[in-house]
């Protein structure tokens, strides 16, 4: 199965992506940083749990609920690439 990676390179150099195990190799390139853009996290609200993707890192939304933790990733990465990877705030 192949994956589909965003990876962005500024005009100074610097480059944004999200974080991947196999993309490790690429904080070897210069001095790195890895920022934490979001929590996923489970609530369980009477009895049945829920999944979230809590985007304040990123100033954004709370996402979901979802049904499985997997759709909750989905969607957290789904926002990050739809808002041009944004900066965490520090």
């Amino acid at each position: 199965m192949s994956k589909t990676y965003t990876i962005d390179i500024t005009p100074d150099g610097t480059i944004h992506f999200l974080y991947y195990d196999e993309l490790a190799p690429l904080l070897g390139l210069g001095t790195s940083t890895i920022k934490r853009a979001s929590h996923v996290e489970p609530e369980t609200v009477g009895g049945a749990t829920a999944w979230y993707a809590d985007m304040a890192p990123c100033r954004g939304p709370k996402l979901g609920p979802f049904k499985l933790r997997e759709e909750a990733l989905a969607a957290e990465v789904q926002w990050l690439i739809e808002h041009d990877l944004p900066e965490p705030v520090a």
